[in-house]
């Protein structure tokens, strides 16, 4: 059997010429016929973006131009950028803040908020948890799908390249579902339907720390291939994980989808992927685990209802983004907190903060033991949002609030308004 192909390039830095120049030979190297005259489908990582404060956790727009360049001077012309960011905020807006319109106009590509757009119902044979999903038609009706992950550590699906990437395939109505302890099968569930015909990986700068958060370490590397599970077994190598403890890579392995070992890969490019490894070493722990913060807060993960498995995701995921978000914007904000305690799932034990705030994040949290605090407040949802907490939080903890932002606010209205104008536009108008 053929070993999938997984080509890792030396880049010390965002020159479009340079990056163009790697994605011509690696495209060449993995012997990938594009098709000239059919639809092609270009998803980068843009989760969240900010100008102010958020300018790294997505994937670097001068990499995206590389691989439009590319195409075109194929005479490939047909093609679409599209993405759906997190939070359920309108994506549109974080294309907007990572400078993904600017290019739009600049390369006369068009560049799509997928959640604006007709979709259509796709069937997933061999799901286990997301049976249909919504598909923008977009990526339905593409010939060669892009994939264009920004590498990543992630709070709880230890990282994000190729396969998590395909979470943003979904529209903010399904994106959320599902998004806890169950994630990782949702991501592999999701590969049936996400499965790019090339992977160009923005390595350069890789961050650590939250999507909202984002902390850089520049790798000086772009990763290339057209198979997603190995293109993910190398980076998880590099960002010093072995492949079969990212549990997301493992369950794709047993799916069918390929090798977690390096050995039956072919790693081919200019730079070792030992010496890559080096670099990021030891920086993943900043925001993965609440329980190491500095910060007076306490915090209690409990187990998902009727089952012994540690809730640790979307509502912690939550939390996270925003902790990390007023940190973010007001360094050593966390340090500064009221005593108090934040808890996710069933716990079972007791919480005694006499003296602070109790928050309980979740439909299903509650403490199974002594529960005595000078408040208690219950935020609910299955998971929840991090914008959910902009509010509750800084009012419970005697922190600074990111909703008090003016500039951000007003840029939620407004791209919030062209969304609804958009989707009736778009999906109940023009149907395109």
């Amino acid at each position: 059997m053929k070993k999938p192909h997984v080509i890792v390039r030396r880049c010390d830095d965002y020159d479009m010429s340079a990056i163009s120049a790697i994605i011509n030979e690696s495209v060449n190297d993995l012997k990938l016929k594009i098709p000239i005259q059919e639809n092609v489908f270009i998803k980068p990582n843009v989760v969240t973006a900010n100008k102010q404060y958020i300018f790294n956790s997505y994937t670097h727009p001068a990499v995206v131009e590389a691989m439009v360049t590319v195409l075109k001077d194929k005479s490939i012309n047909n093609i679409i950028i599209g993405e759906s960011g997190g939070y359920g905020i309108p994506s549109r807006l974080f294309l907007k803040e990572a400078g993904y319109f600017d290019l739009a106009e600049k390369l006369n590509v068009p560049v799509v908020d997928l959640n604006e757009h007709p979709v259509v119902k796709v069937k997933l044979a061999k799901a286990k948890w997301h049976k249909e999903i919504e598909l923008s038609k977009y990526i339905a009706e593409a010939n060669f799908k892009i994939w264009m992950p920004k590498l990543k550590y992630h709070i709880f699906a230890s990282i994000t390249n190729a396969l998590k990437l395909n979470i943003g395939i979904l529209t903010h109505k399904e994106r959320m579902l599902y998004h806890d302890y169950r994630i990782h099968e949702k991501i592999v569930d999701l590969l049936e339907a996400g499965y790019p015909d090339l992977i160009v990986s923005d390595a350069i700068d890789i961050t650590y720390g939250f999507e909202s958060a984002p902390y850089p370490v520049r790798l000086g590397a772009l990763i290339l291939s057209n198979n997603p599970l190995a293109c993910d077994v190398v980076a998880s190598y590099i960002m010093n994980y072995r492949p079969q403890d990212v549990l997301h890579l493992q369950l794709a392995h047993e799916r069918g989808y390929g090798s977690l070992q390096l050995k039956d890969i072919n790693i081919t490019g200019d730079i070792s992927i030992d010496k890559l490894r080096a670099k990021p070493k030891g920086q993943r722990k900043l925001f993965q685990v609440l329980q190491e913060l500095d910060t007076p807060l306490s915090f209690y993960s409990g187990y998902a209802p009727n089952t012994d498995i540690i809730c640790d995701g979307g509502c912690e995921a939550a939390i996270k983004g925003c902790l990390g978000t007023i940190e973010k914007r007001r360094h050593g904000s966390l340090k500064k907190a009221k005593k108090g305690a934040i808890v996710t799932g069933i716990y079972k034990g007791d919480i005694v903060v006499p003296d602070g705030n109790v928050l309980l994040v979740g439909d299903c949290t509650k403490v199974d033991g002594k529960l005595v605090a000078k408040r208690v407040m219950r935020i609910k949802g299955c998971p929840i949002g991090a914008r959910n907490l902009f509010i509750p939080v800084p009012l419970l903890f005697g922190l600074p609030s990111p909703m008090f932002d003016i500039r951000d606010a007003f840029l939620f209205i407004v791209n919030s308004i062209q969304k609804v104008f958009n989707i009736v536009k778009y999906r109940w108008v023009l149907k395109q």
